[in-house]
């Protein structure tokens, strides 16, 4: 009998052997079956500002791209060299000293013919006069589009203050091409 009880606890370890390997292939099979399920909960998932923005800026590069192709969006050198960009965040006023720049800028409308948005004027703390080291809110206007060394920029730049000014003042039009 001994033989026969040893056989039957063999039998039963190789039986409960294929049972525990079937059950880790089902659960495997099924949670890799999930992965594809995980990865769009992560791409559906609220982000960040700044992870939503960065999407949505390569979303937009890449439309831009095609848009620009087709009806060639004026962009904007900075100081009147390099590759015009598409919705600049960053245009310096004052080239010759570097004392006066539009950053923050958000674009309301980027137009073939010209574009409107908002920023901030901040003059530079080595900038002369009392407005050094300041920052003055602003709404800036693009316009003069033309073709300048074979590429498409704006030429031109308006700056209205919507507060107070470091020059006196309200309104100033630049040359920025």
């Amino acid at each position: 009998m001994t033989d026969r009880a040893g056989a039957l606890r063999g039998g039963l370890r190789t039986a409960g052997a294929i049972v525990a390997g079937a059950a880790v292939l089902v659960f495997g099979g099924y949670w890799l079956g999930d992965a594809t399920d995980r990865a769009s909960v992560v791409d559906k998932a609220p982000k960040t500002a700044a992870a939503q923005k960065s999407k949505a800026a390569g979303q937009e590069a890449q439309a831009e791209v095609e848009d620009a192709s087709a009806r060639e969006l004026p962009g904007v050198r900075d100081c009147g060299v390099g590759e015009p960009v598409l919705e600049p965040t960053i245009i310096t006023l004052d080239c010759s000293t570097a004392g006066r720049v539009a950053s923050g800028i958000q674009w309301d409308d980027y137009a073939a013919d010209g574009a409107a948005g908002s920023g901030v004027v901040q003059v530079s703390s080595r900038a002369a006069g009392a407005a050094a080291g300041k920052a003055f809110p602003a709404r800036l206007r693009l316009f003069g589009p033309k073709r300048v060394d074979g590429l498409v920029a704006f030429t031109a730049l308006e700056v209205v203050y919507t507060g107070a000014t470091p020059t006196g003042e309200h309104r100033e039009v630049l040359t920025i091409a």
